[in-house]
């Protein structure tokens, strides 16, 4: 069983050499089936809640290596990474793709701050380029798993690149602020709507059974009709029209839904910032205090609708009492969470405004993206010296082996 922690230690800061032997030390590991799940399961929770530490540039990672040639090897590619780096920033500003400019504005013709401009925009497209990430729109995506490090730090190095340029340091704030911007998590999830996706998939689902059952009742009834039949046929119109009656009822349902989660998606784009920053106050308070007991961040999100609730409704007309009922209360969770936004529009207005303008204010809210049929080349990065230098010396010189 391979573990995946003690890089994540090194990028949040750690020790991993520390981190293995309190895990190995903390307690006796006498009777253990499976040492690895064993220390798994000791080191996680110390890992998992840590956000990955700034790394800066590639240079200052090189490993101080016994072997001087290896060590020199190394920093050369890391100089390259860092050039490419820097490159891609240099070459965002030229192309000003979509997301660039969503999330960092558009580029500036002053000298001083178009080189800031290219300093932000450059580890966000060294992470799109490394891991292969081509939204259009979206600058850097949802956050990786824990499983895979390397990309998730070098998706906070990014972040912190869109990040405003007046949010406080975290490692220069003292305890007692740290634990204040903890304590905003409880608050801003407080007035969170509630995630009703599993209800809206099952209301999409009943809508199309709903379909089905009309179809097949009038192929019934045309049936009985050829035959004579004429009560049977009676009954499967009367069924038919029935399941009809329960699309609709469905269709209105689901629209409901669909509102709850647009809303709930304004919410998570309006709350992402004070989020993270919570998220990041209680990783470096776990950092500074390892020995200390601190209890995990929770949700203060309303709790979820019961699993009657949430049970598929089936396809009986009958079965519908209650569904006005929960239309009621998403109209009033939707006007009670549509007061609180704009009372947290007015408190605390979002990051992005002041960056990028109000129409990047809440992504989510934006139209889909949709790219235009007629598409100009992609303008490509202009290669490094070093890489001119060496493909200029494979020209002249001659090929070996003939």
């Amino acid at each position: 069983m391979a573990l995946p922690h003690p890089a994540a230690a090194g990028l949040a800061g750690l020790d991993p050499a520390e981190v293995i032997r309190t895990a190995i030390t903390s307690r006796n590991l006498a009777g253990a089936s499976d040492i690895a799940a064993v220390l798994d399961a000791r080191i996680r929770p110390r890992i998992n809640p840590l956000v990955p530490q700034p790394h800066g540039l590639w240079t200052r990672r090189v490993p101080d290596l016994p072997d001087p040639y290896r060590r020199t090897y190394l920093a050369q590619i890391a100089a390259m990474m860092d050039d490419r780096t820097r490159r891609l920033g240099q070459h965002t500003a030229q192309t000003t793709p979509a997301w660039a400019t969503q999330a960092l504005g558009p580029v500036p013709a002053n000298p001083a701050a178009r080189q800031d401009w290219e300093r932000k925009a450059a580890p966000i497209a060294a992470y799109r380029e490394m891991y292969g990430y081509d939204h259009p729109g979206d600058p850097i995506g949802p956050e990786p798993s824990h499983q895979a490090p390397d990309q998730r730090a070098a998706w906070h190095q990014a972040y912190v690149a869109l990040g405003p340029a007046s949010q406080p340091d975290i490692r220069a704030m003292p305890d007692g602020r740290l634990w204040l911007v903890r304590d905003s998590y409880a608050a801003q999830t407080a007035w969170a709507p509630r995630h009703v996706g599993k209800e809206l998939r099952l209301s999409r689902l009943g809508a199309f059974d709903a379909a089905l059952g009309a179809i097949r009742a009038d192929a019934e009834a045309d049936a009985a009709r050829k035959t004579g039949d004429h009560d049977r046929a009676a009954r499967h119109e009367h069924l038919a029209a029935s399941y009809r009656a329960l699309r609709y009822h469905y269709q209105q349902h689901e629209q409901a839904l669909a509102q709850a989660m647009t809303d709930r998606q304004a919410w998570e784009h309006a709350t992402a910032g004070s989020r993270q920053l919570a998220i990041a106050a209680d990783a470096e308070l776990r950092r500074r205090h390892p020995n200390r007991k601190i209890e995990p961040l929770r949700s203060a999100e309303p709790a979820p609708a019961s699993g009657h609730d949430r049970q598929y409704q089936g396809l009986i007309p009958h079965q519908r009492r209650g569904e006005s009922t929960r239309s009621r209360d998403l109209n009033g969770q939707r006007q009670a969470f549509r007061a609180a936004m704009n009372e947290h529009s007015e408190l605390a207005p979002s990051e992005d405004v002041t960056r990028s303008g109000p129409d990047t204010a809440s992504p989510g809210l934006r139209p889909p993206w949709r790219d235009a049929i007629l598409q100009p080349p992609a303008s490509q990065i202009n290669p490094s010296a070093e890489i001119l230098q060496l493909a200029a010396e494979h020209d002249i010189e001659p090929e070996a082996g003939g």
